[in-house]
């Protein structure tokens, strides 16, 4: 009489074998892959657990009924089969990550002789009792030379735990140790199999293997996904520095043309002042010329003296047209090379109005909860934030190179006849001690 609390045991390990393989098979078909060959290999590795899982639930059910001998045998065929192609399975994994042809192969030559031996003796299970035998009550014993029917497949993942072990310098880490995982319960689980009956095990061994073995492939998955972002991030601050690059170069010519004219003109009406100015227009450009070679964000200190010598060679042109009011208590931060400057060449450019009387911008800074916070001001005549056309190129340039380069922002708050308002706000990972 077949003990049903023994049997029912062995169904619920069976079922969680099933269980896991559907999970496992589930997250392989649902989770985007950048690797191909791994997505279809899990896949294969999981269907054939799931097969296999099935297969001994059948066996363990069909115990309770009779139905024929060569029924149970053939269910026992096909669970042997689908136990025998996942370490078949692992060498061709183990000679994919080390980029080796399968054709020339000694280790898959070797593998598949094994394969074939056991292959040949599944084959005979039905038509000899030396290996297994089944009761009229469909119970399953091993025979006297059941050890010896185990033996090709324990000796394939000892070749392939071997293979992985020599080959370990050729392979990452992760692939390493995932082909480590998914080899020793599976040695270990047929060797006891060889000497007591623990089949439900050996299915829950493989499959435990098996998801082990995916867990740390899809950690290396997220590794190289997580690397492609960090290069796509990298990138994308390479282009924005190339495009503060070429808004440099492509500085306005009249500007320059105009700012050579005034200093032309000062030499004889105002000899000190043409000089102050072209000191200044000097400092500009020598300024304007190192952030196209500066990658990385600089001391606000150094951009405030760029837009300081900016706006004294525009207020030596300009006279009294142009007032410029400096308030900056907060200095110690970083920032990105030509964040403050083009704001405030951008204010005088749309700013200036000829019957509206002088523009004033005002330039503040201040720490605040967020961190350092620059505040660009002038009475200029606004313009609808409601016009997405009429923002400048430069100001979407410059909010994107601070947020690639140091996480800050800047937001613009402007209104028509009524001025504009510009505020950058620079995360403290930025600010630098005193």
């Amino acid at each position: 009489m077949i003990d049903s609390s023994l049997v029912s045991f062995y169904l619920f390990f069976l079922g969680a074998a099933l269980l896991l393989s559907m999970i496992g098979l589930w997250f392989t078909v649902t989770i985007p892959w950048s690797d191909h060959w791994n997505r279809r290999f899990f896949k294969g590795y999981f269907i054939i657990f799931m097969l296999c899982s099935l297969c001994s639930i059948l066996e363990g059910v069909f115990k309770y009924y009779r139905v024929p001998g060569e029924v149970f045998y053939f269910l026992l065929f096909c669970e042997d089969l689908m136990l025998s192609m996942p370490p078949l399975m692992v060498t061709f994994y183990l000679l994919h990550c080390c980029l080796e042809d399968l054709s020339s192969s000694k280790l898959i030559r070797t593998v598949f002789g094994l394969w074939a031996v056991f292959f040949v003796l599944a084959i005979t299970l039905p038509f000899s009792d030396a290996f297994v035998y089944v009761t009229e009550e469909n119970q399953y014993y091993r025979g006297s030379l059941y050890p010896i029917f185990l033996a090709p497949m324990i000796i394939i993942l000892l070749i392939n735990f071997a293979g992985t072990v020599r080959r370990r310098k050729r392979m990452s880490r992760s692939s390493f140790l995932s082909l480590l995982i998914a080899q020793v319960p599976m040695m270990l689980a047929l060797t006891i199999q060889m000497f007591v009956n623990v089949l439900a095990f050996v299915d829950i061994s493989y499959v435990l293997s098996a998801l082990a073995m995916y867990s740390l492939m899809l950690s290396d998955q997220i590794e190289q996904d997580l690397f492609h972002q960090r290069e796509i991030a990298r990138q994308e601050r390479e282009i924005a520095h190339e495009r503060a690059s070429v808004m440099v170069l492509q500085m306005r010519p009249h500007f320059i043309y105009n700012t050579l004219m005034s200093i032309y003109s000062l030499c004889e009406l105002d000899p000190q002042k043409a000089q102050e100015v072209t000191m200044n227009f000097t400092n500009y450009l020598r300024k304007n010329f190192n952030a196209v070679a500066s990658s990385s964000p600089i001391p606000f200190s150094a951009e405030l003296e760029h837009t300081r010598a900016y706006l004294a060679v525009e207020q030596a042109k300009l006279d009294d047209m142009l007032v410029v009011n400096y308030d900056v208590q907060f200095t110690h931060f970083r920032l990105p090379p030509l964040t403050l400057q083009p704001i405030a060449e951008n204010a005088v450019k749309h700013g200036l109005e000829p019957y509206s009387g002088p523009l004033c911008i005002s330039i503040r800074t201040r720490l605040t909860d967020l961190g350092a916070e620059i505040i660009v001001e002038d009475n200029g005549p606004g313009f609808d934030p409601s016009d997405e056309n009429r923002e400048h190129i430069t100001l979407t340039n410059i909010r994107d190179r601070l947020k690639l380069m140091c996480e800050g922002s800047m937001t613009i708050h402007s209104k028509e006849g009524k001025g504009t308002v510009v505020t950058i706000t620079i995360p403290y990972s930025h600010i630098v001690s005193n």
